[in-house]
């Protein structure tokens, strides 16, 4: 898969997560847009999770242990620049790696993607 396939399949759901990683709580709008966005994309929430663990969270734990990140606001230009680069090079023992330290990258922000699962659920009906 090559850049522009990346950012065509999963840009827009990408940038449509990166709020669970800002300094704030996501608001009612930001979870309405995140679930738009997963429902446009119809992953199950096997897909979604290791999406959260392998796709996003590498890169987005970086934001929040940097000092001089922005948390207010992302610059979507340079978070989807670092999300393709990180994802072209998913491969092989960087996969399983960031499968075996998934639970580190995750967890500050694990409390909020499981609102975000119970919102999703209750969308889809299953609970």
């Amino acid at each position: 898969m090559n850049a522009q396939q990346l950012v065509d399949e999963r840009g827009d759901l990408w940038l449509a997560l990166a709020p669970l990683w800002l300094d704030r709580e996501p608001s009612e709008r930001d979870y309405a847009h995140m679930i738009e966005m997963i429902e446009q994309h119809d992953m199950s929430l096997k897909e979604l999770e290791w999406m959260f663990r392998l796709e996003l969270a590498p890169v987005m734990m970086r934001h929040q242990l940097s000092i001089a990140s922005e948390w207010r606001k992302f610059d979507d230009y340079q978070l989807m620049k670092q999300l393709v680069s990180h994802n072209l090079r998913l491969k092989g023992w960087r996969r399983k790696s960031w499968a075996l330290f998934s639970g580190l990258t995750t967890m500050m922000v694990r409390h909020r993607w499981v609102e975000l699962m119970q919102r999703l659920m209750v969308t889809r009906g299953e609970i």
